[in-house]
């Protein structure tokens, strides 16, 4: 059997009757600059879509660092100056207990006669060569809170908390916050996220094993009078003064815990 051959032209008949394709063959001999414009539009978009979604990623990343995020570790460099007015030479050797602790300690060492030490709580991922560095020298240490600190008691005059406690349940809060109490000379200052205060939960759990708990002033009251802990009015009465003056208003709870005598 023999094939019938279709006209060429017939096709092109048969798509002219369609009045869509019509038109756009019409657009496409009468202006050949508009179908060249569409696509270097079309172009353009494309370039903004995919720059804009790098950008969103690299804010997602920026969240986790010390300048976003609801972090309280941030609240911590705020806070030098304040801190250093309520504890004054006690703040000569301090001890930093949290997330991105590298970043404290180094912060840290550019304060006048101050010396630091770091235990970051969760496994470092990422981390810079100078925190490697820092690692490597002992000054920062990976260590679980759910075990005793590897210091002896009085080992630092201050002791700094942030963005560790809000991850632990109390059965552990009651082994860990005497710990901390345990190895510090001149106090214990810890740093706590508010109630409904806003934290990447996605990132939480990847890193932390579990989202915040975020408690409120009254439960940590309560909780210190329960493990015996006593806290340090006159250096928090220092800071809620120095704090005034400055006109800063904390994003965090801060709490000043006395050491044992």
């Amino acid at each position: 059997m023999s094939r019938r051959l279709v006209n060429p032209s017939r096709r092109l008949a048969d798509a002219g009757s369609i009045p869509f394709v019509a038109s756009i063959q019409s657009k496409s001999r009468n202006s050949p600059v508009l179908s060249i414009g569409l696509v270097v539009v079309g172009a353009i978009l494309l370039i903004g879509y995919c720059y804009s979604n790098s950008g969103s990623s690299s804010d997602i990343k920026d969240v986790s660092k010390l300048e976003g995020g609801g972090s309280c570790t941030a609240e911590v460099l705020q806070t030098l100056p304040l801190l250093k007015k309520a504890y004054g030479d006690s703040m000569h050797k301090v001890l930093h207990v949290g997330p991105e602790s590298c970043s404290m300690v180094s912060s840290l060492y550019q304060e006048e006669d101050t010396e630091a030490w770091g235990i970051e709580p969760y496994e470092l991922d990422d981390v810079s060569s100078k925190c490697k560095s820092l690692v490597r020298k002992g000054i920062v240490r990976v260590a679980d809170l759910k075990f005793p600190l590897p210091y002896r008691a009085k080992s630092f005059s201050l002791v700094i908390v942030s963005d560790a406690l809000d991850y632990l349940s109390p059965r552990y809060l009651n082994r860990t916050v005497p710990e901390l109490v345990r190895v510090s000379a001149d106090g214990v200052v810890i740093f706590a996220g508010y109630p409904g205060q806003q934290r990447a939960r996605g990132g939480e759990v990847a890193k932390f094993g579990r989202p915040a708990k975020l408690r409120s002033s009254s439960w940590w009251i309560r909780f210190f009078v329960q493990t015996s802990l006593e806290e340090n009015e006159t250096a928090g009465k220092k800071f809620e003064q120095a704090s005034t003056k400055k006109g800063y208003k904390p994003g965090c709870q801060v709490f000043h815990l006395k050491s044992y005598a």
